[in-house]
């Protein structure tokens, strides 16, 4: 063998043992993906410093999408992830073939009925504007929050996950439906009487959950969780990091700068053991 080729075979060798050093984590560092705005505020203004007493190093990393965090998290660049509901992640780890799994419900922004122009639902007559979202998801949610303020009536036996504009068997108040992108819907509010806007792009535009004239009461299957690998679920970082969103620690910072959020279970359950 000569030396230049003995050499390059040492070298490599070396990259690789340096390479698998690098890849041997540290169980106290933690990186954690979520969706840009509140959810992502919740980890550094909460779980991150309670992490950070028991040890821990929490790495956050932002996106802007709802499709690259889950990819991250598979593939190892995430030890979790908090941005989407349970009916989401088992729709696309079914669909992508991911070891996937939910850990922990988050404090979740509902969908919610806004007015620019009105004080109150009971000012709605015939004729008047309502914005909704335009996708499946969102505008069933809409729709079933039409149905119960009596606006709409929507078919007898549908399923509410599903609802649609075809769903509606009777336009009671007689309103003027206009679907729109969600993210359109903040600035719909200069033209439209009310128009439901989705929690995040209501926060995003500068508008307060608090100043909702109707909003959602997120069924458990729409809350907002923290996802892991399924390999994962009972390590000690995992449990760690559940631990720390149920505290009574971060129930205080969900009341101190996320009002009008729709908590888990088990946070209504401190509250409630509080008083």
């Amino acid at each position: 063998m000569t030396i230049a080729r003995r050499t390059l075979l040492l070298g490599a060798l070396s990259l690789a043992l340096t390479t698998g050093l690098a890849q041997a984590k540290d169980p106290k560092e933690i990186t954690i993906g979520a969706s840009a705005g509140p959810y992502a505020d919740q980890i550094k203004l909460g779980i991150k410093p309670i992490l950070e007493k028991q040890g821990y190093k929490v790495k956050l990393v932002e996106f802007n999408d709802y499709i690259q965090p889950n990819f991250a998290l598979a593939e190892g660049s995430l030890d979790a992830n908090a941005f989407q509901h349970i009916v989401y992640l088992k729709k696309f780890a079914l669909e992508h073939k991911l070891a996937l799994t939910d850990l922990v419900q988050v404090p979740t922004a509902p969908i919610a009925l806004y007015s620019k122009k009105h004080k109150s639902l009971t000012e709605v007559k015939e004729g008047s504007t309502v914005a909704l979202p335009n996708d499946p998801t969102n505008q069933a949610r809409a729709l079933v929050l039409l149905d119960q303020l009596g606006w709409v009536k929507l078919r007898d036996n549908i399923d509410p996950v599903r609802a649609s504009e075809k769903d509606i068997a009777v336009n009671l108040r007689k309103i003027r439906i206009l679907p729109l992108e969600a993210a359109q819907l903040p600035r719909s509010l200069a033209d439209t009487d009310y128009s439901f806007v989705n929690g995040n792009y209501a926060l995003a535009s500068g508008l307060k959950l608090t100043d909702a004239l109707l909003a959602e009461k997120i069924p458990p299957n729409y809350i907002n969780l923290v996802a892991v690998r399924t390999a994962d679920k009972d390590k000690q970082f995992a449990k760690d990091l559940a631990a720390a969103y149920r505290s009574r620690e971060f129930l205080d910072i969900t009341n101190k700068y996320f009002a009008g959020y729709v908590k888990p279970d088990y946070q209504q359950a401190l509250q409630t053991a509080a008083r």
